[in-house]
């Protein structure tokens, strides 16, 4: 209490101006209407953390699934094939960034079985080096994918394609080579014939669609290389890897080339990053309109309060002082809502798996079906630089909205406002 009452006339007047008045319905009107804005620019930071941190959830979800099937850096040779690829994995070690390392071939291919024909994407691995670089041998939900082995022409599908395609474990389907093969008769496309003996389900629906594995040495004789593609890495941070990238690519010799994760799927992080950056200033507008709610309040107090100015202008008060009284008044509204906002904003987004669940409860709603969605649960993702960017927007937002109103307020003249109390 002490500490208040040693604080400069300009505070403790606005900090007066912000309480409920008791002498009047108009001064509590007036603070009714503060509380109102100041609850809309709490609502407004606490929604648009929320949102935010459920966008960053769905963000990472889908970047981990992506991430458990593709490697964080690809390295390969421009002539296509990696014949040396162990003294290329031996180079990436010397970055001690770089965890594991495998070799791997990469090729296009139609798949076919019966009547169903799919383009899908085939992988070459090592099923003992595949685990240092991916998750796929953990995603297996049928079968084994230890039973890709040389010269056994087995092969390991996504599940959906596998439900495309009508195939379970044992059943053959039929892999043609783009790369014809010149016969006397003309040139005939490359069919091979290939085991199913597992099933893997990563949780994306492009991977599990579009993707196969086979025995990197089936690969290399199904689409005649002489070498793997190259080598897939994998390093501590995956969000290091174009920083890893640019390292590797002055530290490795030959005419190589690197691609990082993100690069691999530029257009969909693209599009992530242009749909958050627009539901931000969206939601912002929320934070605006509350926030300027303030100068219909403030301008309400100065007409208010005019005898009280100029009786403060009388006792030697500056135009300064009186300004700064209102934009007291106006930031304490808004730093309150500000704190209020940020501090419910964090707990949800913080509780967001325990609370949906709840609502869903009680309700007797399911919002994420499991029938249609892969991700079947509201995932959060709280950033704490995106919570001090919202809080320090809907702050100045406040201020801003205090300008016009103080300004009004430093202008009125003491003679006509005591001129008919």
């Amino acid at each position: 209490m002490s500490l208040i009452k040693n604080l400069p006339f300009e505070w403790l007047v606005g900090i007066r101006y912000t309480r409920a008045g008791k002498r009047s319905g108009r001064n509590s009107f007036i603070s009714f209407i503060s509380l109102i804005s100041m609850a809309g620019i709490g609502l407004g930071v606490a929604a648009l953390i929320v949102v935010l941190s459920v966008m960053n959830g769905f963000q990472k979800e889908v970047r981990d699934r992506m991430l458990s099937v593709l490697s964080h850096i690809e390295v390969f040779d421009a002539s296509g094939a990696m014949p040396d690829w162990q003294a290329v994995a031996k180079q990436t070690f010397q970055n001690k960034e770089v965890i594991g390392a495998a070799p791997y071939v990469a090729a296009q291919a139609m798949m076919t079985r019966d009547d169903s024909v799919r383009g899908v994407v085939i992988r070459g691995v090592l099923p003992s080096e595949e685990p240092k670089v991916s998750d796929v041998a953990g995603q297996v939900r049928q079968g084994k994918f230890s039973d890709l082995k040389p010269g056994e022409f087995n092969i390991v599908l996504g599940g959906e394609l596998a439900r495309s395609l009508h195939v379970t474990l044992g059943d053959k389907v039929t892999l043609i080579a783009p790369q014809g093969q010149v016969t006397p008769a003309g040139v005939l496309p490359r069919l091979k014939q290939f085991t199913v003996v597992g099933i893997f389900e990563a949780g994306h629906y492009e991977f599990d669609s579009s993707l196969a594995f086979i025995q990197i040495e089936d690969a290399e004789r199904l689409f005649r290389l002489d070498a793997p593609s190259g080598v897939r890495l994998r390093i501590k941070d995956m969000l290091q890897a174009p920083q890893v990238t640019q390292e590797l690519s002055t530290q490795l010799t030959g005419n190589l080339y690197l691609r990082d994760w993100s690069q691999q799927n530029s257009n969909w992080f693209a599009a992530v990053k242009t749909e958050k950056r627009m539901m931000f200033i969206i939601l912002t507008l929320i934070i605006a309109v509350a926030a300027f709610n303030l100068v219909s309040t403030l301008v309400m107090t100065v007409t208010d309060k005019q005898a009280d100015i100029a009786i403060l202008r009388t006792l030697g008060a500056s135009p300064g002082s009186i300004m700064k009284i209102f934009v007291i008044q106006g930031a304490l509204v808004g730093l309150i809502g500000t704190a209020l906002g940020v501090a419910f904003g964090v707990v949800v987004a913080l509780n967001i798996d325990v609370i949906v669940p709840a609502i869903e409860r009680l309700l007797h709603v399911q919002f994420l079906p499991k029938s249609i969605y892969v991700i079947s649960e509201l995932p959060s993702d709280l950033i704490w630089s995106d919570v001090w960017t919202i809080g320090g927007v809907a702050v100045v937002l406040a201020f801003l909205a205090t300008l016009y109103p103080s300004w009004a307020a430093a202008r009125v003249k003491p003679a006509e406002a005591l001129r008919y109390e």
